[in-house]
């Protein structure tokens, strides 16, 4: 089993989340990437910091992996599943959602936000963590005035996702996440792969796959070529964020 959750009781009455979810909501200025990992130890797996702002939906979910760290961060992509499959569940027809590894997300190729993941610092990377962390956060409603200003980023009220918002997402992430995770335990990591892959913008002449610790492998079909590209250090920067902004890049 990739992952172990413990059922807690109480959820905060603004999200309905299924079992073993417990929400935990902050105000519009907490930082719920931030927020879970400092509480991850004391409350657990399943546990799902949630800040509630109009501009955007930002949330974060405690994990308890049975592997260790190396593997363990593979979760990564089911997260990243997750969040894919409660974009597409809301999407308008014809909408293009795709991924830039690892885990920039794109409507229509418009950068929406993304997905981080943390683990305890100093962990053994051949011993299961205590806890992952895996955040998101994306764009639900523009905060300029002139369309376009910004042609780089999007956000779902620019694209058509009527009546969806920040809460809606998470309970749609969280019921996808578990149907990720139950794949996973039933059909093996190959499965989570495969999903993702099929999402990431195309690169021509590229076949792709994921290593065991989560690393991306490119074969460039043209030149045999076989290029490795790390998971740790772009999880340490993902591409998506502005940390001087505190969220998604323009």
């Amino acid at each position: 089993m990739p992952l172990k959750t413990r059922l807690r009781n109480g959820t905060a009455p603004a999200l309905d989340l299924p079992p073993p979810f417990r929400a935990i909501t902050l105000r519009e200025v907490g930082d719920a990437f931030a927020h879970a990992q400092k509480v991850a130890a004391e409350e657990g797996a399943g546990s799902l910091v949630f800040v509630g702002r109009f501009d955007l939906a930002e949330f974060a979910v405690v994990l308890e992996p049975d592997d260790p760290l190396r593997l363990a961060r593979k979760v990564f992509y089911a997260g990243m599943n997750a969040l894919f499959d409660a974009l597409l569940a809301h999407a308008p027809p014809e909408k293009a959602i795709t991924f830039d590894w690892p885990g920039t997300v794109r409507i229509d190729g418009g950068l929406i936000g993304g997905g981080r993941l943390a683990w305890p610092s100093g962990a053994d990377e051949n011993a299961p963590p205590e806890w992952l962390v895996f955040g998101a956060m994306i764009r639900t409603a523009s905060m300029t005035d002139e369309p376009g200003l910004y042609s780089l980023e999007t956000a779902l009220d620019q694209e058509g996702f009527a009546e969806f918002g920040a809460g809606a997402l998470v309970e749609s992430f969280a019921r996808h996440l578990m149907v990720a995770i139950d794949a996973w335990q039933q059909d093996g990591f190959p499965q989570v792969a495969k999903d993702y892959l099929t999402r990431l913008s195309p690169e021509k002449g590229a076949r792709r796959d994921i290593a065991e610790n989560g690393d991306l492998i490119v074969q460039w079909v043209a030149s045999s070529q076989v290029e490795r590209r790390a998971l740790v250090p772009a999880l340490a920067k993902p591409s998506w964020y502005d940390p001087h902004r505190g969220g998604p890049r323009r």
